[in-house]
């Protein structure tokens, strides 16, 4: 269950961080975007998730992704 539940909030954090970002990607790389950005907003705000619950996960996420997709920008491939 949990590895759906990563799989659910990461594609959804994805989706709103490429629209944040104003970027487009194909969604696997989306659902990529917002997972590895679910883990890095969900080790950040450890704290934040036992004290407001699932919802600060959810914003977590998010972070995590926009942070991702910064890093990918800066220093990814240029095109």
């Amino acid at each position: 269950m949990g590895v759906i539940y990563l799989i659910i909030v990461g594609a959804a954090a994805g989706f709103l961080a490429t629209r944040l970002m104003k970027i487009e990607a194909d969604i696997p790389t989306t659902m990529l975007i917002g997972i590895v950005g679910g883990l890095v907003g969900g080790f950040l705000l450890r704290a934040l998730i036992s004290v407001m619950g699932w919802l600060s996960g959810f914003v977590g996420a998010v972070l995590g992704a926009l942070l991702i997709i910064w890093l990918w920008q800066k220093y990814g491939p240029k095109r």
